[in-house]
């Protein structure tokens, strides 16, 4: 069994050829980021990437969970879904869908950005 920070590190290896890409502590857990987007995080031993309505079938389809979290009485359902180990292990297949994460972030912040400047 890997350690987090092995498992940090494996993970970082496998995106290392995404371009400037940065880890740091967020929330309990650790976030990835790809230049300004943060389209990943791994909590308790998982990877999470984010997704939105045409990538998430992907994960579904793959038996991928959704990361959630209990806030006082209800429980609140972020965009990330677990990363399949055997993604996480195929190196192409991960790049691919962390560039398709990384398009979600951006998007999702391109569209924070928009409403905060209108």
């Amino acid at each position: 069994m890997r350690t987090d920070n092995e498992f940090l590190r494996y993970v970082l290896e496998q995106l290392s050829p995404l371009p400037d890409l940065r880890a740091a502590a967020f929330f309990s857990g650790i976030g990835i980021r790809s230049a300004t987007a943060m389209f990943a995080m791994l909590m308790d031993g998982s990877l999470y990437f984010a997704t939105d309505e045409a990538t998430r079938p992907q994960y579904l389809a793959l038996g991928s969970r959704r990361f959630s979290y209990r806030m006082k009485t209800r429980l609140v359902e972020t965009k990330f879904f677990e990363v399949p180990a055997e993604i996480i292990d195929e190196r192409e297949r991960l790049l691919a869908f962390a560039r398709a994460a990384i398009a979600v972030a951006e998007r999702k912040a391109g569209a924070r950005r928009g409403k905060r400047g209108a």
